[in-house]
């Protein structure tokens, strides 16, 4: 592993600065914004940051640093949350944002091709004309190969699927240079190994994904919101679980505890009852929505839901998700100064609120005070537990129940991660979940990557 940056830095720099010319920065200030993401990690900056403009520009840039074997970290929009950024061990970091074209849209095969570089709401709005759209949102403005390379998902996972599912095709460059393209613009193939997808979620330990062919779906008719708060999680639980059974198409399904509920009333100045609330999202027509909506306000009356409430109208509907979309600034707002620690698992969905119970148990064993939200529609969740910079114990108590919190997850047959990705916070646990598959994994890294360049330190 190169850690102890025994590469020749100024050989590599001049080399750079002939290809790049003034697109080549040593700023430290521009170094440590591309030296850490939107973790609590503290900031690890590279020792040059290289702004492409192409694929054929990420090529010569790894192909330099593969000479030179100096890690090579990608950087998209830097809203990762395990440290997926941080150059540990200093190198290049490429910025890939310049690299913000939407290259085609076929509409009659409702498909995508744009640069890694494009974010998501940009993507969004080029779309608007056409009747189509992205629909994989992992709440933060993110670029598409950003969240291609950490396999990102979000609130409407439930209905779309994640970026694994969403992905048709791909342009990488490997650690050597090499321009590889996988994947085609066809719904479906059986030729040979499936690549593509060992790419999605690599965290650019294998390549740089420059290009993205992505899935697209028609813009529904309606889209329409709910909201039900509950008395226990369980019961919340239990009438997600019989509305997915009962194969209700909800889009957006999203659990916020009372912690959360309180904290936005708080932060927002809004009056939602303090309780475990759940917020929806319906898809269709009129005629479907309606009748949706329906089917749920009578299972959640069956569990005892405190009143299903329902909004149509754009107003209302911004209204009503306002809570969901403000919980991490509401928590902030509460911690002022402070580092947030967040974190996610996944588990089966009839072992979710078990799993709440259990990591909320632990956190008042533990004087930690820390709200729940998560997309109750996957049995994924997350919380932020919040530390005082510089204060050691704090971190680690918080360290213990994040790891205390992956060992009953993996214990119910579930994951360490559900979309935050491995990055450098959550390697051990990967070993944990995987373990003699993890031999595996490093088989693939050797292969793809001898020297190790490729963002070291993260995943593997």
């Amino acid at each position: 592993m190169p850690a102890d940056r025994s590469f020749d830095l100024d050989g590599l720099s001049n080399e750079l600065r002939n290809v790049l010319g003034d697109r080549l920065s040593t700023s430290q200030a521009i170094r440590d914004q591309h030296g850490q993401d939107e973790s609590f990690h503290p900031i690890a900056a590279p020792d040059l940051v290289a702004f492409a403009n192409s694929t054929d520009d990420v090529a010569k840039i790894v192909k330099l640093c593969a000479k030179y074997k100096a890690p090579v970290i990608a950087f998209g929009a830097g809203t990762a949350l395990e440290g997926h950024v941080n150059a540990i061990y200093g190198g290049v970091c490429i910025d890939l944002g310049q690299m913000d074209a939407v290259m085609e849209v076929h509409t009659e095969d409702m498909d995508v091709s744009v640069q890694a570089g494009v974010r998501r709401r940009q993507l969004d709005e080029h779309l608007r004309d056409t009747g189509l759209h992205f629909p994989v949102d992992p709440g933060a403005d993110a670029t598409l190969g950003g969240m291609a390379a950490t396999g990102a998902s979000g609130t409407t996972t439930l209905r779309y699927g994640a970026m694994q599912q969403n992905v048709l095709a791909a342009t990488m460059v490997l650690a050597n240079g090499d321009i590889v393209k996988l994947g085609t613009r066809a719904r479906k193939s059986s030729a040979g190994y499936d690549l593509l997808h060992l790419m999605i979620g690599s965290e650019g330990t294998l390549g740089i994904i420059t290009e993205l062919t992505l899935r697209l779906y028609g813009r529904p008719e309606v889209e329409a919101s709910g909201v039900c708060a509950f008395d226990t999680v369980q019961n919340m639980v239990d009438a997600v679980t019989l509305a997915i059974q009962s194969e209700i198409p909800l889009a957006r399904m999203e659990l916020m505890d009372e912690l959360a509920i309180y904290a936005v009333n708080m932060y927002a100045g809004l009056n939602n009852e303090v309780a475990p609330t759940l917020f929806l999202e319906f898809h269709g027509t009129p005629a479907s929505v309606a009748d949706d909506q329906k089917r749920f306000g009578e299972i959640a009356d069956e569990f005892g839901g405190k009143g299903f409430r329902a909004a149509s109208s754009p107003q209302e509907r911004k209204k009503l998700w306002r809570a969901r979309h403000e919980a991490l600034y509401a928590a902030k707002s509460f911690n002022p100064g402070k580092n947030g620690l967040i974190t996610d698992v996944c588990v089966p969905i009839s072992k979710l609120a078990q799993s709440i119970a259990d990591t909320r148990k632990d956190f008042d064993e533990h004087g930690i005070l820390a709200a729940v939200v998560g997309h109750v529609g996957d049995g994924n969740y997350h919380t932020t537990i919040w530390v005082e910079p510089g204060d050691d114990a704090a971190l680690k108590t918080a360290q213990g129940a994040v790891k205390r919190m992956v060992e009953r997850a993996l214990a119910m047959g579930g994951t360490c991660t559900g979309e935050h990705g491995i990055g450098m916070g959550k390697r051990l646990f990967l070993q944990e979940e995987h373990q003699s598959a993890m031999t595996m994994m490093r088989t693939i890294k050797l292969a793809l990557d001898p020297d190790n360049i490729m963002n070291p330190g993260k995943v593997i």
